[in-house]
């Protein structure tokens, strides 16, 4: 038996995985929110280093908190550990060394550098996070506003931007504990 995850509300839904050959699609509806969301058979590439399963039990060693990329029609729920420093967010393409926060997708409007999260320090010992975009060809939007070109925006937790039709959100190391 295998469990997914609904994107909206989180709750598991579980089906026996033996019926369907790797790549199939399939679709579900949550019974607790009547989302409607799909998914492809087969392993992720990436499932060891984003631990989606279970982001609480693997939070991030360096302490700098996650990503949590949301719903969509192209790909399901991640958790993206960050780390100090730039943190390069795109596309996951194998061979592809562009980036180092790699979403898995499909989605043709998420470039494979689509922006740059830099996670530093203050003067108090506090993290700060600073968003600012690749350049992208569609552009990041943070709280349904462009950031323009060579335009720093702080964020902090809780805060949703999104990259093409991908929408993410910031989780904070204070938040995760």
């Amino acid at each position: 038996m295998k469990r997914v995850r609904c994107p909206k509300c989180d709750q598991f839904i579980t089906f026996d995985e033996s019926q369907y050959p790797a790549g199939q699609s399939l679709v579900f509806v949550c019974p607790n929110c009547n989302k409607q969301f799909g998914i492809r058979m087969g392993v992720s590439r990436l499932h060891n280093t984003q631990k989606e399963d279970n982001p609480d039990e693997h939070s991030n060693a360096q302490g700098c908190g996650s990503l949590v990329v949301i719903e969509n029609v192209f790909h399901f729920k991640q958790v993206l550990p960050l780390k100090m420093g730039d943190n390069t967010i795109g596309r996951y393409m194998k061979g592809s060394i562009k980036t180092n926060t790699p979403i898995e997708t499909v989605d043709p409007s998420v470039d494979m550098l689509h922006c740059v999260l830099t996670v530093s320090r203050t003067k108090n010992g506090k993290l700060k996070y600073v968003l600012r975009d690749g350049p992208s060809n569609t552009g990041t939007f943070v709280d349904n506003e462009l950031l323009g070109d060579r335009e720093r925006r702080v964020i902090e937790d809780g805060t949703l931007f999104t990259i093409g039709a991908t929408s993410i959100i910031l989780r904070a190391a204070d938040s995760e504990e």
